[in-house]
């Protein structure tokens, strides 16, 4: 995203998060803002990403009340991997049709989900994608998104 001209603000929940997260491989990457110093309406879009972090974050309504306000305001919001656990505590995903992780299949159907075992699923605001492998399609389904707004600089928390 960023090698195409995404502004990417990493969010972090507390202020031990300035000193970096911990990803997956161990790979410690900076926040560039908390939760509580953003506000919805700077954004573009919302990338939810996968691995255990969603587990952790879906548990903070900071975090639920953010993603609301972007479904609310029909701006994208793209979850990969396990990333649709965030949709699921947020109550996003009734009716609506998503992809994710195999794991969380129950968690979107519980949610009222209709699950999809595609690479890329689209609906409405919502992109989904199920795993790493399928990253290629999502980031260009991400980017289709943007492109179809104003011409300007884009920024994706």
């Amino acid at each position: 995203l960023r090698n195409a001209g995404v502004s990417v603000i990493l969010i972090g929940l507390s202020e031990d998060d300035r000193r970096g997260v911990k990803g997956k491989r161990g790979a410690v990457v900076p926040v560039d803002a908390l939760i509580g110093e953003v506000r919805e309406e700077d954004f573009d879009a919302l990338l939810i990403p996968g691995g255990k972090g969603p587990a952790h974050l879906r548990h903070d309504p900071r975090v639920l009340e953010f993603t609301k306000a972007f479904d609310r305001d029909r701006k994208t919001i793209a979850a990969i991997c396990h990333g649709p656990q965030i949709l699921a505590s947020a109550d996003l995903l009734m009716g609506r049709t998503a992809t994710s992780f195999f794991t969380v299949i129950p968690e979107v159907r519980k949610a009222g989900g209709l699950y999809a075992n595609r690479p890329v699923v689209i609906d409405r605001n919502l992109i989904t994608a199920r795993k790493p492998g399928d990253i290629p399609q999502f980031s260009q389904a991400l980017l289709e998104a943007l492109d179809a707004l104003p011409a300007r600089e884009r920024k994706i928390a």
